[in-house]
C-alpha cells in the first residue's frame, strides 16, 4: 500500500472484527476481517463526509445523514472501506459511464485538500470544481473571466455556503499569464494536492496567440505543460499528489508521426492547410504523450498523473466555434452523457483511494483503457517534451522551464 496518510492520533480501542497494522514506511492503516477492506481513519473515530453519530433517548446509536435527515442502525463506515491490495495496480471498477462525480465523491471529505481546475467556470470544468468543493476541498478557479467565475462560485456556495473556492486569474493564450498565476498561487498557499488540467478548445478556426502559437495547441497543451511545471513544488509540498489531464479518445485520430512532430506543425504560423478538428486531434494526442512523459519523470516524486476522456460530445459550450457542430452536439445530447458525468472519470483519477501508487494510466469511463500506440511511443514523448521546452523558452527566455 504506497498512499501516506497522517496518521490516526485515536486511542479509541477497535471495534470487533478490526485489526491495526502498519505498512513498511511506518503508516498505520485499519483492517476489516468481516469485510475484507482497509482503510486508512480510525474505524471508530472518522466518519464519512455529511454523516453523524448520534443516540436516541432509549441510549441507542444510530447514524444520520445530514444532507437528507435519512437516519440509520447501520455504521456507514462500513460502506467506505477501502480493499487491500497486493500490488499497486490491483483495483477493480466500481464505476462506469453512467456514473456521477457527486457518485465517485460520496461520502468523502475532502477537507484540507487544495485543487487547481482550469477552466472550472462552465461546462465539465465546473461540475468537477464543484464537486470537490461541496466535499470540502479547497477549490481555485484558473480561469480568464473573472465575472463569469464569480458567478460560477455564487452558484456553488448557493448550495453550502461554506465552501472553500478562490479565483485566481489565467489566460491559457499568454505564457506570461501563465507564470503571474504560478507565482500568485504559491505566494496564496503552500502546497496543492491535485491539479486538474481541464480547460480546452475545441476545433476552433485558425488563430495565433499573443505569444506567436497556434491558439488551441498552446490553450490544449503548451501553456498547460508550463503551469504543471511551474507548481511542482506545491505538488511536492503536498505529496502524494495527483496531475489529472483531460485528453479525448480523438487523440486515436491524429495524424502526426514521430517524423512528423516538429514545432512547425503543432504550431503552424499560417492558415494554409489547416484543420481545427485535425488539430483538435493532435492536442489530445499531445495531451496523452505529456502525461505519460511526466508520470515518468515524476515518478520517484510521488506525484501521480493521469490522463482521461471525460466522454464524446458532451453538451457544453466546447462546440461553440461553428454553428455545425452545436447542431451535432444537440441531435446526440439525448444520448451522451451528462455534464455531471462527464466530470466523473476526472474526479475519479483525482481521488479514488484504491489509485495510490498508480501512475501514467489512461482512464475512460472511470476505467483504466489502453490508449493508442503512438501515445504510449516513449520517443514521441520525449521529443514533445524537448520541443514543449524550446517554445516556452523562446518566449519567456533561456532556462525558463524548471526541471
Amino acid at each position: 500500500m504506497a498512499l501516506i496518510l497522517p496518521d490516526s492520533d485515536s486511542e479509541d480501542e477497535l471495534p470487533p472484527g478490526w485489526e491495526e497494522r502498519a505498512t513498511l514506511d511506518g503508516s498505520v492503516y485499519y483492517v476489516n476481517h468481516s469485510t475484507k477492506g482497509s482503510q486508512w481513519n480510525h474505524p471508530r473515530t472518522e466518519m464519512p463526509f455529511g454523516w453523524e453519530k448520534c443516540v436516541d433517548e432509549e441510549g441507542k446509536v444510530y447514524y444520520k445523514n445530514k444532507e437528507n435527515g435519512r437516519t440509520t442502525y447501520t455504521d456507514p463506515r462500513l460502506a467506505f472501506a477501502i480493499e487491500e491490495k497486493e500490488h499497486p495496480g490491483d483495483f477493480r471498477q466500481r464505476f462506469d459511464g453512467s456514473s456521477t462525480a457527486l457518485q465517485v465523491l460520496h461520502g468523502r471529505d475532502l477537507s484540507g485538500k487544495i485543487a487547481i481546475v482550469t477552466g472550472a467556470n462552465t461546462g465539465i470544468g465546473f461540475e468537477t470544481a464543484r464537486s470537490l468543493a461541496l466535499h470540502g476541498c479547497t477549490v481555485i478557479f484558473a480561469c480568464r473571466d473573472e465575472s463569469k467565475t464569480e458567478e460560477a462560485i455564487a452558484r456553488i456556495r448557493s448550495e453550502r455556503p461554506n465552501v472553500n473556492s478562490d479565483f485566481i486569474s489565467l489566460d491559457l493564450q499568454s505564457l506570461h499569464s501563465v507564470k503571474t498565476f504560478a507565482l500568485t498561487f504559491q505566494q496564496r498557499y503552500r502546497k496543492l494536492d491535485i491539479l486538474i488540467l481541464n480547460a480546452g478548445v475545441f476545433a476552433a478556426p485558425f488563430n495565433l496567440t499573443v505569444d506567436g502559437f497556434e491558439s488551441a495547441f498552446q490553450v490544449n497543451h503548451l501553456s498547460h505543460f508550463y503551469l504543471t511545471l511551474m507548481l511542482k513544488p506545491q505538488l511536492l509540498e503536498a505529496k502524494p499528489s495527483r496531475v489529472v489531464v483531460l485528453s479525448s479518445e480523438s487523440h486515436r485520430f491524429s495524424n502526426f508521426k514521430l517524423n512528423s512532430l516538429t514545432e512547425s506543425n503543432l504550431s503552424p504560423k499560417t492558415s494554409k492547410g489547416f484543420s481545427g478538428m485535425m488539430t483538435y486531434n493532435n492536442t489530445k494526442l499531445c495531451n496523452v504523450l505529456f502525461a505519460k512523459e511526466l508520470s515518468e519523470r515524476w515518478y520517484d516524486d510521488n506525484i501521480q498523473v493521469f490522463s482521461v476522456h471525460p466522454g464524446n460530445m458532451i453538451s457544453t459550450d466546447i462546440s461553440r466555434h461553428w454553428w455545425g457542430y452545436r447542431l451535432a452536439f444537440a441531435v446526440v445530447r439525448p444520448f451522451t452523457k451528462s455534464v455531471q458525468q462527464g466530470a466523473s472519470t476526472t474526479v475519479y483519477c483525482a481521488t479514488a483511494h484504491e489509485l495510490s501508487g498508480c501512475t501514467g494510466l489512461y482512464f475512460n469511463n472511470c476505467c483504466r483503457c489502453t490508449p493508442s500506440p503512438k501515445s504510449e511511443d516513449p520517443q514521441m514523448s520525449k521529443l514533445l517534451w524537448d520541443i514543449s521546452v524550446d517554445m516556452v523558452n523562446s518566449v519567456l527566455g533561456e532556462n525558463t522551464v524548471p526541471n
